[in-house]
């Protein structure tokens, strides 16, 4: 069985973001970085299942909440996703200062677009996988596409998003339009692995297969079949977590 260890670092924004490590008992194959999903945090099933099964197969992995989720300060209105990328970035280095570098890199739907954008920006990592990702960030969107105009036009509004009431504001939409994702998927120089549910119903399918073609060698995809998108299913986030460790071993820096 792995331990949880709670940390902070300085997020982008000047910041402390909270984590987790999850760290095996065992040797120690190699350390990663998770980033959960938009608004789920480092708690969430997906998150904490997953990490800790990574963990029991020796890869100690960070979750951590983002700017004004969990137990993070600041305020989520005040975040977007390149500051999502950015605060990735940031976990990374807060492990190679701990003397922790990653050697993977996680990601969770929304978090999966993030892990595709930062990994050009670590170098010490070597490989990454994504779990129910969408191959644009901007696909969120559809979540407050009934407050859209609003935001737009009065700069901000308030939505329920998976029963939380949180602002988005103006240039939160504007940094999604102007977030794309093929080259840094194109110029990844990474190992990556694709992990998707033919039947999530959040992030359909075809996003898998649109990050898949815009990959190069070496890349992988696996169908999660069963699976709903946040892997609430008994078994699930464990089941893609022992998919990753699997894949991984030949890239991991063990003993590090």
């Amino acid at each position: 069985m792995s331990r949880s260890e709670k940390v902070s670092f300085e997020g982008s924004t000047g910041e402390l973001l909270s984590g987790i490590i999850d760290i095996p008992e065992g040797p120690v194959r190699g350390w990663g970085v998770f980033s959960h999903g938009f608004t789920l945090g480092k708690d969430s099933p997906s998150a904490s299942r997953m990490c800790k099964a990574l963990a029991d197969t020796g890869i100690g992995m960070l979750r951590f909440d983002n700017l004004g989720l969990g137990d993070s300060a600041g305020y989520w209105s005040e975040g977007s996703f390149s500051h999502k990328v950015a605060d990735t970035v940031k976990a990374a280095e807060f492990m190679r200062a701990q003397g922790k570098a990653i050697s993977l890199l996680v990601g969770h739907s929304f978090g999966g677009a993030a892990v595709l954008s930062a990994a050009r920006q670590i170098p010490e990592l070597d490989a990454v996988a994504t779990v129910g990702a969408p191959f644009s960030p901007k696909h969120v969107a559809h979540v407050f596409d009934t407050a859209l105009d609003k935001i737009l036009s009065e700069g901000s509004a308030e939505v329920n998003l998976g029963g939380k009431r949180l602002e988005i504001r103006k240039h939160f939409v504007e940094d999604l339009e102007n977030a794309d994702l093929t080259d840094c998927i194109r110029q990844l120089h990474k190992p990556l692995m694709v992990l998707h549910s033919p039947t999530d119903n959040t992030v359909g399918i075809e996003n898998a297969s649109s990050i898949f073609q815009a990959a190069r060698h070496p890349r992988n995809f696996v169908s999660l079949e069963g699976s709903d998108h946040l892997l609430t299913a008994k078994g699930q986030a464990a089941r893609a977590a022992r998919i990753i460790s699997a894949w991984a071993d030949q890239y991991l820096d063990a003993g590090q």
